[in-house]
């Protein structure tokens, strides 16, 4: 079963899962192609959106262990 953390950077998110991409357009990461989103960490990610980043690493890991 893949856990990812908040330092799991957004591109090997999307690899783990590409069923992750609804959630993250849903708080307004619409930017998911961009290369330079590819290196970004969920934190960073989260931050730049005014996300809390343990919630959305909760919410993430919430839908990899339904995935299991």
């Amino acid at each position: 079963m893949a856990r990812v953390n908040k330092s799991t950077m957004i591109g090997e998110l999307l690899q783990i899962d590409p069923n992750i991409a609804p959630i993250l357009l849903n708080i307004g990461m619409h930017c998911l192609g961009c290369p330079s989103s590819q290196m970004e960490t969920i934190e960073e990610a989260a931050m730049v959106h005014g996300i809390d980043a343990d919630d959305l690493v909760e919410e993430i890991n919430t839908f990899l262990d339904a995935q299991a």
